[in-house]
């Protein structure tokens, strides 16, 4: 596997392959090589990125402190079939004097995440576009974790006519449900013991909607496992719409249960789809 930091390097090495590609944030976990697997079974060519984006972090985030540790992702990502990583500096992708910026507009970017977060779309979306632009992939994998950040991408794709197919990938979990993320090293023994509370929940959604519950009482089943550790303070809990993420006052096919909070040293994020099969 070769590490690469420069674009013309990467579109050098690339030219002429069908590629799969694995855009991340470095810190790479079971979650990341799971999407890592699945392109390496469905394209000829691997990549795997890895840059902490400043764009998509607030002013009180943890941008500076985000774990990073690229001999150790390099490692996990070359054991997963990755054939290049691509690992460029912050001046690489946005080079002195840059001033452009994807802003996306309308109900999708402007709630949830959107909403706690302003400007986060707009910074992913951002590099997104870049980064498809320096590696013209055929195929790109993103979790399914990041649940609105995945149909933000699928908007954006459209939007902009990139030649490029979205592949969604299922959540990968820990044995007790907590979804994996590279931000979990934030949390202490005893916070790992409440963080599963917001899977918690949404499986208590499901269990009502699967039982033949409204989707009120749903919602009403989920904010009461919520409420049991009251050190998690909620940022949003709904059931939305799975494409438009419009919150929902009945059942539609594949409805889509969402919610993140924070804890005082960490913020979590998690989904599961919550509808009456």
């Amino acid at each position: 596997m070769r590490i690469i930091r420069k674009v013309q390097d990467l579109r050098a090495a690339l030219e002429g392959a069908e590629v799969g590609f694995v855009p991340t944030m470095g810190y790479l976990h079971e979650g990341h090589l799971s999407l890592v697997r699945r392109a390496r079974e469905e394209n000829g060519t691997v990549v795997v990125s890895v840059f902490v984006n400043p764009l998509q972090f607030g002013p009180n985030e943890d941008y500076q402190r985000y774990p990073r540790d690229l001999e150790r992702d390099a490692r996990l990502a070359r054991a997963a079939g990755a054939d290049l990583l691509f690992a460029p500096e912050v001046a690489e992708v946005y080079p002195e004097g840059f001033a452009t910026r994807v802003v996306l507009t309308g109900g999708l970017v402007e709630r949830w995440e959107g909403a706690h977060r302003p400007g986060h779309f707009d910074g992913v979306a951002t590099v997104v576009a870049k980064l498809f632009n320096m590696v013209r992939p055929r195929r790109a994998y993103f979790g399914e974790k990041d649940y609105q950040q995945l149909q933000v991408i699928r908007r954006l794709v459209r939007d902009l006519n990139f030649p490029v197919e979205v592949v969604g990938v299922p959540t990968v979990r820990e044995p007790d449900g907590l979804a994996l993320s590279s931000r979990n090293v934030y949390l202490t023994p005893e916070r790992r013991a409440q963080a599963t509370v917001l899977y918690r929940a949404l499986v208590a959604a499901r269990r009502v909607a699967e039982a033949g519950g409204t989707v009120q009482e749903a919602l009403a089943a989920g904010e009461r496992v919520l409420a049991e550790v009251p050190e998690f303070q909620p940022d949003y809990f709904a059931i939305v719409h799975p494409e438009t993420l419009e919150p929902l006052e009945a059942w539609v096919p594949g409805a889509r249960g969402i919610g993140a909070g924070r804890f005082p040293e960490v913020r979590l994020i998690d989904n599961l789809e919550v509808y009456p099969r």
